[in-house]
């Protein structure tokens, strides 16, 4: 229904109003369609807070869009900061297993809206928690509240994480 309404809107050009129409709608334009009205972060940084999973998770599309942000960000290896986490949006939720790793816990609290994980997600997710460099601090040094900054994440614990946190 979105891609046939996205063909409706643009059939006679991109309007420059694309901003006011719903960001789910986005997802199905190219940033480069986009660029007629803003800049390809900017398309990046609206539909970070669009709901992702109207594409399938490992549908073309969606890969398609990772690498483009990937790419407009120039983001060079796998590494992610703070800044773009916060323009990748729900993007960060198709990362690999990689990018997670090495961006430490700057991904763990954006991470934790995320729906489901893949297995090499689930593992680094768990590498970066036990690893105690994170501003959460090792899993021994866990409280309460943490745990509510986590919770998106708890299902991703495993044995050994939860035999740490104190009672």
């Amino acid at each position: 229904q979105l891609s046939c309404l996205l063909r409706m809107v643009t059939l006679h050009g991109i309007p420059e109003d694309l901003d006011s129409y719903p960001k789910d709608l986005l997802l199905f334009l190219s940033p480069s369609d986009y660029a007629a009205t803003g800049s390809c972060s900017q398309y990046f940084n609206t539909i970070g807070s669009a709901n992702l999973d109207v594409l399938p998770r490992e549908s073309p599309q969606r890969k398609g869009l990772l690498l483009e942000a990937l790419a407009c960000l120039k983001i060079p290896g796998t590494q992610i900061s703070e800044e773009d986490a916060q323009t990748l949006g729900q993007l960060l939720c198709d990362l690999g297993g990689d990018y997670i790793r090495n961006s430490g816990g700057a991904l763990l609290e954006h991470l934790s809206h995320c729906g489901a994980f893949l297995p090499d997600q689930e593992g680094a997710i768990r590498d970066v928690l036990s690893s105690g460099n994170t501003t959460f601090g090792p899993p021994a040094a866990w409280s309460a509240f943490t745990l509510r900054e986590l919770s998106g994440l708890i299902p991703v614990f495993d044995h050994s994480i939860l035999q740490q946190i104190p009672k």
